[in-house]
């Protein structure tokens, strides 16, 4: 059996432990930015592993070192450690005790999964061919806490990057990857259109902003169905809208906020204009005055061929023979993009659901989400050996981010 294969076997040691901390993490969690007591436990943790930390990194992230016996590259490992804005709906006995927040993403777990990491590798640190990087991260749900760490130099003399998210429609056991594009890009817009405000038994003497509104949702869809190649999939999303406060007044203004995904760099490039004109000429045939403010704020996941195939790899080592599934595309987003942009690397999949009847689990940032911590142990396995290997392994053919992945 190989050194990597045997830490499946080493990591089930640490079951007991690595579910004790998701648990304390999951009854107790921290929103974007805020996640100060997490932040303290793993460092708290990472001392006691013999490990020095930097903390307070771009927000409240933690950082550390594992620098084996022999002269080698660099390689990082990422986990997320931020929950949600979600009131929790479980009757789980560690169910969040602060209302309004809960893990319904399962960054409880990745947190738990690369400590648990960080433990078989400093047991491992002989054998290590170079240095391993444990980067915990603030802010990932807001897109903004994997900029802040860049910013603040966290990628500096980091040859390669990988990182997990958990998936609760896919069986604990499981994982699954994919070369090149993985997840959209996530851009927000916020349009605000003008009229003029007037009784709404007499619509003549006002301009309804309402109206206009409601037509520029709907001619925002043909940038879909009419401007977009069937092939090159994009999303285009209002998820809100504000106006007025009563129902006889027709209101001076309305308020909407909504999501743009892409799932190639190019296609993205183009929407902004688009999503311009659409908005602009529609108020002008509704004679009200309208304004676009376009936020990009993560580009599309593009995973390094090479570091896949390394992945994959290492899950069928790991993980086992017929363990491991090709990923799905998906447009929803993920700020790891932000570190595949400066460096190569790989983001993948782990199983987190049931062992039947997966498909049919709550999904993520679902009020009801539960995670089936069987794949805690296997997490901290799969990091640990992945960055192993690739320490073992020497650098990739191609040292620079997939195609797409440079793309701001």
């Amino acid at each position: 059996m190989s050194a990597v294969a045997a830490w499946k076997d080493q990591a089930a040691l640490l079951a007991d432990e690595l579910t004790a901390v998701r648990r304390q993490l999951h009854r107790f969690p921290e929103l974007s930015f805020e996640e100060r007591e997490t932040a303290a436990l793993v460092a708290q943790r990472l001392n006691r592993l013999g490990l020095s930390c930097r903390t307070g990194f771009g927000g409240h992230g933690v950082v550390a070192d594992i620098v084996g016996d022999a002269a080698g590259p660099v390689v990082a490992l990422r986990a997320d450690m931020d929950a949600l804005p979600i009131a929790e709906e479980t009757d789980l006995p560690f169910a969040s005790e602060r209302p309004g927040a809960m893990h319904a993403c399962g960054h409880d777990a990745h947190t738990a999964m690369l400590l648990g990491a960080a433990e078989l590798l400093v047991q491992a640190r002989p054998m290590l061919k170079g240095t391993v990087r444990l980067i915990f991260q603030s802010a990932e749900e807001i897109n903004e806490g994997a900029k802040a760490m860049i910013r603040e130099g966290v990628l500096e003399g980091v040859d390669e990057i990988y990182g997990l998210h958990n998936l609760p429609t896919l069986s604990a056991g499981l994982a699954s990857v994919r070369p090149g594009p993985l997840m959209g890009s996530v851009d927000r817009i916020e349009i605000l259109v003008e009229g003029k405000g007037a009784h709404g038994a007499i619509p003549d003497q006002g301009i309804d902003p309402i109206v206009c509104a409601s037509a520029i949702v709907m001619s925002l869809q043909s940038l879909v169905s009419r401007e977009t190649s069937p092939f090159d999939p994009i999303v285009v999303t209002i998820g809100s809208i504000h106006a007025g406060d009563a129902n006889n007044v027709i209101p001076s203004a309305c308020r909407m906020t909504g999501t743009v995904r892409a799932f190639d760099p190019d296609v993205r490039e183009r929407l902004p204009g688009a999503i311009e004109r659409i908005v602009s000429r529609i108020a002008d045939g509704y004679r009200c005055r309208a304004s676009l403010t376009y936020i990009r704020q993560t580009q599309v996941l593009v995973n390094h061929p090479e570091a896949a195939r390394r992945v994959g790899e290492a899950i069928d080592a790991v993980a086992g023979p017929g363990n491991r599934l090709e990923a799905a595309p998906t447009l929803a987003g993920e700020d790891f993009s932000a570190y595949l942009k400066h460096v190569p690397g790989c983001f993948f999949w782990l199983g987190s659901g049931p062992a039947e009847g997966a498909e049919r689990a709550f999904g993520l940032h679902h009020p009801r989400f539960e995670l089936n911590e069987a794949c805690l142990p296997l997490g901290a396995a799969l990091l640990a050996g992945i960055a192993a290997r690739r320490l073992e392994d020497g650098p990739l053919a191609s040292g620079a981010p997939a195609k797409g992945g440079e793309r701001a």
